[in-house]
């Protein structure tokens, strides 16, 4: 019977403290939380063991809030702390927070202790962890002796560190006096104590620099042990010392290494035991000495290591377990092997706890009359002690609370009041530690309050769950309604779920689920009511998902994923392959309703998914891409994009709608853009007009439209290959009728005639009317006068005529559109002006000044503006040309015009000829016309440098001569007096001879040169003169021609470019020695060839400038002939040629080039041939004549010869001036000199035509 009872009594405690449990809630609003009224909490303090650096000043944290602000105290080593007593001591302001000033002065050591902080207000006080302060310690290491360590190879040796005792405990490291640290290994390594442990040593180990360094990290100090010395004695080198230091008749010596089994090192024994806590690592160590070197391996007895929580470190010689459990407790057992066998160690481990937390006490909030529990639950192990304290008071001796009673580790509540509020502390410990909680008892009496903002606005997708969220708060707690609408009824039914946190939910949302949601809160102490909005959205589907691909390697493939979405929505389009992100690769082209890829390859084979995200919803769809080597196909065939289709109209508004549609086949070509037009059907059926134009990524725009027009909308899509066939058109919408928004355009006000005014404009087209009944409203007044507006309404047409207006009159003008609606908006105004008159006065006071013989300056005074009646546009200037003053004959008159825009007086006139009467007038320019002509001005040039020579020829080339024939200036420009005519030769390599300068008489129109050099080039410079200066010369160039042979007859000084025979009119002889100069051609060319043709043969020659050494070739032909050219190469680099054997009276066409020069030739002569005649060359060498000639001058040279030989047998001396005058006849002179100068020169004569 008993025992029922108290099952009973056990299940009406679980059932209350479920009651219990369920208690007051309190949101957490931060407003709220700030408005209630709260016990203190603790939200930030320090470490229970804090160790700090004695160097620095010590900040022990205690952080709490409450409402009101908690105040603070604090408890040293169990008794009040008085703060104010101690000057190094200081609180911060508004907080808990203790700062210790070490740095003025302060020793840590002082303030050692443990601590305690009280938070306290007008409803509880809350504690803190009791906070242990320890200054850090680095002690120094202790003096003491080293001896050195010698050891035989292959024993093992143990260097101990032993290093000070610190707080917290130094890490351990070993380093050589390089502060490089040693190298450890399986042979060699660092214990958990931080000595360093030799399995076996190495001749290689020896060395006299292993150093312990001990790193103290909290005053950032390092300590280092005295250098141990470590000497390996190999056997060898001992059983030299042994040799020698015993007899010859002792036979003992060191025995060789010899391997060792394994032996522990550490830990010694075979057994030993660890006790860890629960939550730390476990480390177990394991250290071996043995010849070879052992290997280390653990087992746990009766079980597995356990998994992702084991490591092996220091090369398997320590076992480490984090976060270690009761059920890592049991036996570890390491095992060192090597050939000779094998040892092992058993640790056997304890796992302790210290308290941990199974259900922490929790804050309680409670209306008055309620019940409540707060339970403190811990486990450890040992299993702790629970005990509780009120306002950091134990509960024993705490003010007594009838509403409270202790039941071990719960404390029940019942029918608690206002001055229940307090702060409760639960105290777990055992003898590895304790924990602390603080949880308050809040008793609040509050009327409804309604957290969730008003008017929220809850945004869902159809036939999704809708939310709607009543957060609440009141003490009592508030019971909620829910009504939809402002005055609608209370909402109840399946259709609706009501959860207990006061959120409404809407299990599956339709499209009139939308409106106004009310909620109301209400309790014993008031009600309260809150709106909120809610919107039901279309759902986000992908219309066109992307298809399954195969592509070929090295091509390229799009995927397309078109949506449709609710038009308030903004969405983002997230691609994906195999559910990652896509390559940062530039081949991924992200397009708005597309994925291209570029130059596929096979690592692009994969899944490739589009995510369509909305802040609302979120659809997906994928499509394989598989990438195979392109077979021998056909050529990939590229067209034209077909036609978009499904073409629809969303988002209807009076002046804009959208327009989506899905894009056809792009027919391997991707699409670059998409056309759209529009067909107005209220004005214009059956034309369609281009609207706009969208990058072929798009496949939707909104559509700006305009009042009164029925549109019809379709798209074009182009792709590199052309344009498609346009889309079907889209449903017809009709905007509806407005005002006109703007008035025509281009208004001007222009008379035609001189008593009107026409007022024109450029129309509205269809489309701008804005609706039906489209007029203008015509206004005019006079500029200046204080006239009414004068307006007159008009429709159908761009133009409207004033009459009976005044001459040239400024008028404000302007036009306004109107409909059946209404009027445009107020235009602008414009000038304008009535119509033209010509004007009535010439220009006066017109003044001429000749600046030279071709330019003068005209001088007017400007007219009165009222006299030219119109826009003043400028002036004419007409003047002629009389007569010219060197001819005294008249010409057709040719009057020439200039004119000068504006109001400018003066103007220049070019262009004039000199030596020449002239004649002009000037005129006065409106829109209307010219004015009245101003009086003839006569003015006359003077005279000017002639032009040149009409023409010069040179003519009849013979040996020894040219003639020389040309025609007078066609603009004399004045009186010649003179003509001035320049020659030079040129040789062969382009250096110009002697320039040689005639006067000829005015009256002269040829001259003939003798006595110049056969087969030689000269150049001819002429010109005419006036009194006032020379004018532009004429050049020519000429060549003498040689014997029919072409043997060069052997005359002396044939080279200098011409003959030394005086002039016959001039016995004059000029020993002046010339300056030469070479031509550098800037291009290769040639140019100015010319012929001189006989009978059978023509002297070819021509002018080359360019680099030298060119080798040269001519070819001719019959002029007029289809025959190929036939050609002759030029001997060396001369710039002349004779062509043989030619037919007399025949017309031959000739050319020269050039090799190795790109393989340019000059342009085409035309030449004849002379009429065949005798002969006039005779053959020098067969006339008696010459015959005797030759031998006379045999004779003579013998009989000098003859007497030179005489005379310098005598011993005479033979005078320099008998030498040279038997060297006296010019025709033995040299060519040229060694200089490359041409050698002495007497002037030529010349026979005129007529005489001086």
């Amino acid at each position: 019977m008993m025992k029922n009872s108290i099952s009973a009594s056990k299940a009406s405690l679980v059932f209350f403290l479920y009651q219990m449990i369920s208690a007051l809630d309190v949101p957490l609003d931060s407003k709220l939380l700030e408005e209630l009224s709260q016990p203190p909490t603790i939200t930030q303090q320090s470490p229970k063991d804090y160790i700090v650096d004695p160097r620095e000043n010590i900040v022990i944290q205690c952080e709490a809030k409450g409402k009101p602000p908690p105040s603070f105290s604090w408890t040293r080593n169990g008794t009040h702390f008085d703060i104010d007593k101690d000057e190094q001591v200081t609180m911060k302001p508004n907080s808990g927070t203790l700062v210790i000033n070490i740095m003025n002065g302060g020793k840590a050591e002082a303030y050692e202790g443990v601590y305690q902080c009280t938070a306290r207000n007008e409803r509880g006080a809350a504690i803190s962890n009791n906070i242990v302060i320890r200054p850090s310690r680095s002690p120094l290491w202790t003096k003491e002796k080293l001896e050195p360590n010698q050891v035989r190879e292959g024993d093992s040796l143990v260097l101990h560190c032993r290093p000070p005792v610190g707080l917290p405990p130094p890490i351990i490291f070993w380093m050589d006096n390089a502060f490089q640290r040693l190298p450890q290994s399986e042979r060699v390594s660092q214990g958990l104590n931080g000595d360093l442990y030799f399995s076996n040593v190495q001749p290689e180990d020896t060395r006299e620099d292993y150093i312990c360094y001990a790193r103290f990290n909290h005053t950032q100090t390092i300590q280092q042990k005295q250098p141990i010395s470590v000497k390996v004695f190999s056997m060898d080198s001992l059983n030299d010392t042994i040799a020698a230091n015993l007899s010859d008749t002792d036979i003992y010596g060191a025995k060789p290494v010899t391997e060792r089994p394994p032996i522990l090192l550490t830990p010694t024994g075979t057994t030993s035991n660890k006790v860890e806590l629960r939550g730390n690592v476990l480390l177990l160590e394991c250290i071996a000495a043995g010849l070879p070197t052992p290997v280390i391996r653990w087992i746990k007895e009766g079980g597995e290591l356990p998994a992702n929580r084991t490591f092996f470190e220091n090369f398997k010689k320590t076992l480490k377990i984090i976060d270690v459990s009761e059920a890592d407790s049991g036996n570890y057992k390491c095992i060192a092997r090597n050939i000779l066998g094998s040892t092992h160690h058993v640790i056997s481990v304890t796992v302790k706890a210290a308290p941990y937390w199974i259900t922490a006490p929790r804050n309680l909030v409670l209306s008055p009359g309620e019940d409540g529990t707060l339970i403190c639950r811990a486990n450890g192990n040992p299993k702790p002690s629970i005990s509780w304290l009120a306002n950091g008071v134990p509960i024993a001796i705490a003010p007594e609370d009838p509403s409270r009673k202790v039941d071990g580790d719960t404390i029940i509540f019942s029918a608690v009041q206002e001055r229940s509020s307090a702060v409760y502390q639960c105290n777990a410990s055992n003898e590895y530690g304790y924990l602390l909680a603080n949880a308050f008892v809040n008793v609040l009496a509050e009327p409804p309050r309604i957290l969730t903002p008003a008017n929220k606005l809850y945004q869902v997708i159809l036939d999704s769950p809708a939310l709607i969220d009543c957060a609440y708060f009141g003490s009592p707690k508030p019971e909620i309604e829910w009504f939809k609408g402002v005055k609608g009824s209370i909402l109840r039914g399946n259709e609706y779920v009501f959860h207990d946190n006061g959120t409404l939910e809407i299990p599956v949302a339709q499209k009139d689920s939308t409106g106004t949601y009310t909620c109301v809160a209400r309790n014993e102490l008031g009600k309260i009511q809150n709106e909120v909005q809610l919107e039901v959205k279309d759902p986000t589907m992908i219309i066109k998902q992307p298809e399954y691909k195969v592509i070929q390697r090295y091509g390229h493939v799009s995927f397309e994923c078109i949506i449709k979405h609710d038009s308030t929505l903004i969405p983002t389009v997230i691609w994906l392959k195999d559910n990652d992100e896509l390559p940062d690769d530039e081949r991924f082209l992200v397009g708005k309703d597309n994925l291209t890829i570029m130059n596929v390859t096979d690592k692009d084979d994969g899944t490739y998914t589009c995510i369509v995200n909305t802040t609302l919803d979120s659809v997906s769809a994928s499509a394989v891409l598989t990438v195979v080597a392109a077979p021998p196909t056909p050529a990939i065939i590229y067209a034209r994009p077909n036609p978009p289709f499904d073409l629809e109209l969303t988002g209807q508004l009076e002046r804009s709608i959208e327009l989506s549609w899905i894009p056809g086949d792009e027919n391997n070509s991707p699409i670059t853009s998409f056309v759209i037009e529009y067909e107005d059907g209220l004005h214009e059926p059956g034309v369609w007009h281009y609207q706009t134009e969208v990058p072929g990524s798009q496949t939707t725009v909104q559509l700006k439209l305009s009042p009164y027009v029925n549109y019809s909308f379709r798209v074009i899509a182009v792709n590199e290959i052309g344009r498609s066939q346009p889309s079907e058109p889209s449903e017809q919408y009709l905007t509806k009728s407005a005002n006109p928004d703007e008035n025509p355009s281009n208004v001007q006000g222009i008379g035609s005639e001189p008593d009107n005014l026409v007022i024109t404009w450029e129309s509205l087209k269809g489309f701008q009317s804005n609706g039906p009944g489209l007029q203008y409203k015509v206004s005019w007044r006079q500029k200046d006068v204080d006239d009414e507006w004068t307006s007159v309404v008009v429709a159908n047409v761009s133009k409207y005529i004033v009459s009976g207006t005044p001459t040239f009159v400024p008028y404000e003008i302007k036009v306004q559109a109107l409909n059946d609606l209404g009027y445009a908006p107020e235009p602008s105004e414009v000038i304008g002006h009535s119509g033209e008159d010509l004007p009535m006065v010439a220009p006066g006071n017109v003044q001429v000044h000749v600046i030279n013989s071709t330019l003068a300056k005209v001088h007017w005074d400007p007219v009165p503006l009222k006299s030219v009646r119109g826009h003043l546009q400028g002036y004419k200037v007409y003047y002629w040309k009389v007569q010219s003053l060197s001819r005294r004959s008249k010409r057709h008159i040719e009057k020439k015009i200039l004119t000068f825009r504006g109001n400018k007086t003066f103007g220049m006139l070019p262009g004039l000829e000199p030596y020449s009467s002239y004649k002009l007038n000037v005129r006065v320019v409106n829109g209307k016309g010219e004015g009245p002509a101003s009086p003839d001005r006569v003015f006359k040039t003077p005279e000017g440098v002639p032009s040149s020579p009409s023409f010069l020829k040179i003519t009849n080339p013979t040996l020894d001569s040219l003639t020389l024939e040309w025609g007078s200036p066609t603009h004399p420009n004045g009186v010649l007096i003179s003509y001035i005519l320049k020659f030079q030769p040129i040789n062969n390599t382009h250096e110009l001879g002697p320039l040689v300068e005639i006067r000829i008489p005015a009256n002269e129109s040829s001259l003939i040169l003798k006595n110049l050099n056969y087969s030689t080039r000269y150049k001819f410079y002429f010109n005419a003169q006036t009194s006032v200066g020379s004018g532009s010369q004429i050049t020519e160039e000429a060549v003498t021609i040689m014997d029919e042979a072409g043997i060069p007859r052997p005359a002396v000084g044939a080279g200098k470019g011409y003959s030394e025979t005086l002039f016959a009119t001039s016995p004059v002889m000029h020993t002046v020695r010339p300056t030469f100069y070479k031509v550098q051609p800037l291009y290769p060319r040639i140019r100015n060839v010319t012929t001189a043709a006989a009978e059978t043969y023509a002297n070819i020659s021509w002018e080359y400038e360019g680099p030298d050494h060119a080798n040269f070739y001519v070819e001719y032909g019959v002029a007029g002939s289809k025959e190929d050219w036939k050609k002759e190469i030029v001997n060396g680099s001369r710039s002349f040629f004779v062509l043989k054997g030619l037919t007399p009276g025949t017309a031959y066409k000739v050319r020269v080039g050039a090799e190795g020069l790109s393989g340019f030739r000059s342009s085409e002569d035309v030449f004849e041939t002379g009429p065949a005649m005798a002969s006039r060359q005779v053959d020098i060498a067969t006339q008696g004549w010459f015959i005797g000639l030759m031998c006379a001058v045999a004779l003579l040279i013998l009989i000098l010869l003859i007497v030179c030989f005489i005379r310098r047998n005598k011993g005479g001396k033979y005078p320099v001036k008998e030498k040279e005058d038997a060297h006296a006849d010019p025709e033995i002179q040299p060519m040229k000199e060694d200089d490359g100068t041409f050698g002495e020169y007497r002037l030529f004569s010349f026979v005129s035509s007529a005489p001086f």
